[in-house]
């Protein structure tokens, strides 16, 4: 490995480590998604169809036999194959039989208010930006309505979905040109569809930083205005496309995280339960309040419909993270979801092609490390489904 020689300027080395790396992973990324071919969902079985909408196979066997709905891709040995627009068509159909209205179109009706969820945490490795793209896919595929956004600057939640901050953002596109201070676009202008029908993206990238920059120089000169309240703003230029909005919020208690609070409706803080990382949650919370003390006084309503803290990459065998485990639940109750993220190479293995459990083929696991971390995944976004049908009334 090339040594640091001391005639090197630091940030000629770093600007030289970034643009290699830049270029590997650009390369890797063309190796599994080359550039003229868009990211897809993987076709669902006939049984994880059923799972998703909530009917036996059999019904769905015979809704293909009678003709009704699309009609699945079938295999060699017969199997039945559903893509997400299959999926998506079904709802519909079912909907307009269903006993009770939302069975299989579970999103807003009216009165109900647009769902804003802000995932945050300021310490690294916590599981905050897998927590928000796996729930904001979980949703989508239970028919609601989502759009995703990434505020963090270093763009995972991005990623993720297929988009190259790198290469993809080289004129913009994120949510900084809808908050920016000088000649803000509109927010329907940057968001963009993605692969799962229901499911849209306002993509991030470092350009993010600007806001930050940019804020103390406008409360300055007196132009900030109420600055925290410029994410909700631009939300409500598209309140009626939505049943729930999913931000993945940057690491940092900035100028970013408080707009995102501001916005929010509810709030999911993860939290690795290793006693290092409750000390830091400690601070973080600490510092939270302080912030949203500050933003209260200038005139906002900071009450949110909730607020629940996620236990991520949990470990069940490990004694140390079960006695931080009863210490939470011991001190903050039903404010820690009842299902945690448990800790699976299925998860990180996915991560590695910039996919996540929904996207990628149960057969390139051993089956039970995919259907454990499956069902930890999904346990963790119905409860938070389930949060956000009470806070309708329902």
């Amino acid at each position: 490995m090339q040594d640091l020689q001391h005639d090197d300027d630091l940030n000629a080395v770093i600007r030289d480590h970034s643009e290699r790396l830049t270029a590997q992973l650009h390369a890797q990324a063309e190796s599994l998604f080359p550039p003229d071919a868009a990211k897809e969902m993987r076709k669902f079985t006939s049984g994880e169809a059923a799972a998703l909408l909530k009917v036996n196979d059999s019904y769905l066997r015979k809704l293909h036999l009678d003709g009704k709905g699309p009609s699945p891709e079938l295999t060699p040995g017969n199997r039945r194959l559903y893509s997400v627009h299959d999926l998506h068509a079904l709802r519909v159909l079912l909907e307009k039989t269903a006993r009770r209205p939302g069975d299989y179109l579970p999103g807003r009706r009216e009165g109900d208010h647009l769902q804003v969820i802000g995932v945050m945490n300021f310490k690294g490795g916590s599981g905050k930006t897998t927590s928000a793209a796996h729930l904001a896919q979980r949703l989508a595929l239970l028919g609601h309505r989502v759009l995703a956004i990434d505020l963090d600057p270093q763009a995972s939640l991005t990623a993720l979905h297929g988009v190259q901050p790198e290469f993809d953002l080289l004129n913009g596109g994120t949510l900084y040109d809808a908050i920016r201070y000088d000649s803000p676009v509109p927010i329907a202008e940057v968001i963009r569809p993605t692969y799962i029908p229901g499911l849209d993206l306002i993509p991030g990238n470092l350009e993010l930083m600007e806001f930050e920059h940019e804020t103390p120089r406008a409360l300055a000169q007196g132009q900030a205005g109420l600055f925290f309240f410029r994410v909700k703003e631009a939300l409500s230029q598209v309140d009626d496309r939505y049943d729930v909005v999913v931000i993945d919020c940057p690491p940092q208690l900035g100028f970013l995280t408080m707009s995102a609070l501001s916005a929010a409706t509810g709030v999911l803080v993860t939290i690795h339960p290793e006693m290092l990382d409750v000390m830091s949650m400690s601070q973080f919370l600490r510092m939270t309040a302080d912030l949203m003390d500050v933003i209260a006084e200038s005139g906002a309503d900071m009450k949110h419909d909730w607020m629940r803290y996620l236990l991520t990459r949990y470990e069940p065998t490990d004694a140390p993270q079960n006695r931080v485990v009863a210490f939470l639940r011991t001190m903050y109750g039903d404010t820690v979801l009842n299902a945690p993220m448990l800790k699976s190479t299925a998860i990180s293995d996915a991560g590695l092609t910039k996919q996540t459990l929904y996207e990628v083929d149960r057969s390139a696991f051993t089956r039970s490390t995919y259907d454990r971390a499956l069902e930890s995944m999904n346990a963790v976004n119905d409860e938070i489904a389930k949060l956000i049908q009470t806070t309708w009334g329902r």
